[in-house]
């Protein structure tokens, strides 16, 4: 058998697709119910939780682990966390289903629908350094008055960027860094030698 160069996506494609309409249908159900304000609770905990956690992630990945096991084991977690009825019985389906490999997705698709509903947008901010709050504030409101839309910022820290910051909004990407600048720098002075 041969592949070509699209199968490749394929079952990214077809996670985020299962992901996509399990999301849009515990969104629709919550907005109904006027509980979006827990659905938000739940993603968030429950997204620190499986990046928290590399068996977690093993867990719901393994085609070995039977889905009564993988169930009890999402089951555990969410009433450790105090998840909602609502979002425990989606994720007791998921596992029913043998879909719970696709919660990453899952709660990537939730937590931007909420965003979406809130007029946020999230902004993935990667600095040399942990920022201040003074500091994070400041790029919030930057951020803010160039896309008119409150800015939730998703910290990582990089140092090997040296100083600086980069930020991806959306398709927008603004690099910074003295990492980048350096590179640059480096070409420049290929170009000339």
């Amino acid at each position: 058998m041969t592949y070509g160069r699209d199968d490749v996506s394929e079952p990214a494609s077809i996670s985020l697709g299962i992901a996509s309409r399990y999301a849009s249908a515990l969104f629709d159900l919550a907005k109904d119910d006027k509980a979006l304000k827990a659905l938000e609770a739940d993603t968030a905990a429950l997204s620190e939780t499986l990046a928290a956690s590399a068996d977690l992630r093993d867990v719901i990945a393994s085609p070995v682990i039977s889905r009564e096991d993988q169930a009890k084991v999402i089951a555990a977690i969410g009433s450790k966390l105090g998840i909602s009825t609502l979002m425990a019985n989606t994720l007791a389906l998921m596992a029913d289903k043998r879909r719970l490999f696709v919660l990453p997705q899952f709660l990537t698709a939730l937590a931007d629908m909420i965003a979406a509903e809130k007029g946020e947008v999230t902004a993935e901010v990667t600095a040399a350094r942990a920022l201040t709050a003074a500091q994070s504030k400041k790029l919030a409101e930057t951020l803010k008055a160039r896309v008119g839309k409150t800015v939730k910022l998703k910290t990582t820290v990089d140092e090997s960027l040296i100083g600086g910051l980069v930020v991806k909004l959306g398709s927008t990407m603004i690099d910074t860094s003295v990492k980048a600048k350096l590179a640059a720098l480096q070409n420049a002075m290929k170009e000339v030698g």
